[in-house]
């Protein structure tokens, strides 16, 4: 196995020692500061001051993003299906004529 990381993330003003894949780093450094600009729009345009609200608010924000992208793709997913049984029974048809 490769080396490991140690890195420092601030989120929401506390600091989390995490020791990390070296291929990891910029993934998590995005994601903190992603939740601390999130956290700090909550903060200024809903006058919440309690942290945990505010990062149950950024938990919630970013799961609903991911949930709603699953669910897209699924229609996306059945959309094609669709689209894949209707030019196999196309082929099939054009096939069987001969």
């Amino acid at each position: 196995m490769g080396e490991k990381l140690k890195i420092k993330l601030s989120i929401a003003d506390r600091v989390y020692p995490l020791t990390i894949d070296p291929k990891q780093e910029e993934g998590l450094r995005r994601a903190a500061k992603n939740i601390d600009m999130l956290a700090k729009k909550f903060e200024q345009n809903y006058a919440v001051r309690d942290k945990q609200d505010v990062l149950a608010m950024c938990a919630l924000q970013f799961a609903s993003k991911i949930e709603q992208g699953d669910i897209q793709e699924s229609e996306s997913v059945k959309e094609a299906r669709e689209r894949l049984r209707a030019l196999d029974q196309l082929v099939r048809s054009k096939l069987t004529v001969e």
